[in-house]
């Protein structure tokens, strides 16, 4: 009995050194696992801006998934997507200098007259159909920036209405 008394307490040392060494594997093992917040929330935000910008400048975008990275280079793609994004943006449509001459002939871009709205005197269907993303979101085209109501007038443009839903304002403008 006495000779066993020393085995049995080297077993019970030996299995509470492994159920500690255990836990600390598995604490270790789950910050690992734990995503950080701020990453995610960043990844998050750039991933929204982009997808948001795109779908107001009238473009289809699919972006290859990320496979097997960390969430820092994650996070560092998705913001140079966003600043690249937002830089071509704020650039303004290829025809900014046409819509800006519309837009001296037409009305203030906050301008709320029904049945025309904004800066580029679109009516609801116009909105409706080229700008629905900004008219769900933030109601008719005077609450619209100058730069969402121009990119909407350009994605109006390119599904094949030109300047023609601006008859006069463009003929004045020598676009006609």
């Amino acid at each position: 009995m006495r000779s066993l008394r020393p085995h049995f307490l080297a077993l019970l040392v030996a299995l509470a050194l492994t159920a500690t060494a255990a836990h600390a594997a598995l604490a270790v093992t789950k910050s690992a696992v734990q995503p950080d917040g701020n990453a995610m929330r960043a990844i998050r935000h750039y991933r929204a801006t982009t997808l948001t910008l795109h779908r107001v400048m009238g473009h289809r975008v699919r972006f290859r998934k990320l496979r097997r990275v960390s969430l820092e280079h994650a996070r560092k793609v998705w913001r140079r997507r966003a600043v690249a994004t937002r830089r071509r943006f704020v650039q303004g449509p290829p025809h900014k200098s046409a819509w800006l001459c519309i837009h001296r002939y037409e009305g203030a871009w906050s301008d709320s007259g029904s049945p025309y709205y904004g800066g580029l005197q679109m009516d609801i269907s116009f909105q409706a159909s080229y700008g629905r993303p900004l008219l769900m979101a933030k109601g008719t085209a005077e609450n619209w920036t100058p730069l969402e109501q121009m990119w909407v007038a350009e994605r109006a443009y390119r599904a094949g209405r030109g300047f023609y839903p601006w008859p006069n304002t463009a003929r004045a403008c020598g676009l006609i």
